[in-house]
């Protein structure tokens, strides 16, 4: 008897909580593909599953590409949209504003746009999960702009659920978490604001990507 291969697709797999669920997905019965605009960082995380994976290199803030690669993937069963920008934290009063259009248009506008692309190959009886984040839900100083782009995947989802049934949608948001968006920070700023951050938690520590994967 042939065993059932289901074959789960990640946006935004190069990296943090999209590679580490990755490495939790793959295995017997489970075929992944990653995805990331930047070739060598994507390679470099193909290599470290061990080149079990698939890849694909493509901008899923480009319409043409995102839907030139979907198109070229045939069926497939599960979609999880990791895709990421780095704007929008920061105090209200010297807040940029234009950074949270910018955070739409490197974080939700490429999510919809690739469920949306997908919809023609995805498996009815499969799954979507967005990564969004909890900022869009908590009263803390400093996260307004990431609220606001958060707070769209939020509100869209519910719907998203009812109106693509029997497609399961989801939406995950997680805390503060330590990967690579943290970045642009200097060192000791990003450590000030995970010390304060874990001080507040029950487990007294920041998240990791496997905790969310």
């Amino acid at each position: 008897m042939t065993k059932t291969i289901e074959h789960t697709v990640i946006i935004g797999g190069s990296s943090g909580i999209g590679l580490a669920t990755a490495r939790k997905l793959l295995g017997p019965g489970m075929k992944v593909t990653i995805t990331g605009r930047n070739e060598d960082k994507l390679k470099s995380a193909w290599k470290s599953l061990g080149s079990a994976a698939g890849k694909a290199a493509f901008d899923a803030a480009k319409p043409d590409e995102v839907r030139q690669f979907f198109e070229s993937l045939g069926p497939f069963d599960h979609l999880v949209l990791a895709a990421s920008g780095g704007k929008g934290l920061g105090p209200f009063p010297t807040l940029d504003l234009s950074d949270i259009g910018s955070g739409v248009e490197e974080k939700v506008r490429p999510q919809l746009s690739c469920l949306q692309a997908a919809l023609p190959t995805l498996n009815k009886a499969g799954s979507v999960t967005f990564i969004s984040a909890v900022s869009a839900q908590l009263a803390t100083p400093g996260v307004a702009g990431i609220a606001a782009i958060n707070g769209m995947l939020l509100t869209v989802v519910p719907i998203l659920a009812l109106e693509l049934k029997p497609l399961r949608v989801n939406v995950v948001a997680p805390g503060i978490i330590d990967t690579p968006w943290w970045d642009f920070l200097a060192e000791e700023q990003r450590q000030t604001i995970f010390a304060d951050y874990a001080g507040k938690t029950p487990v007294g520590r920041v998240g990791r990507a496997e905790d969310v994967a």
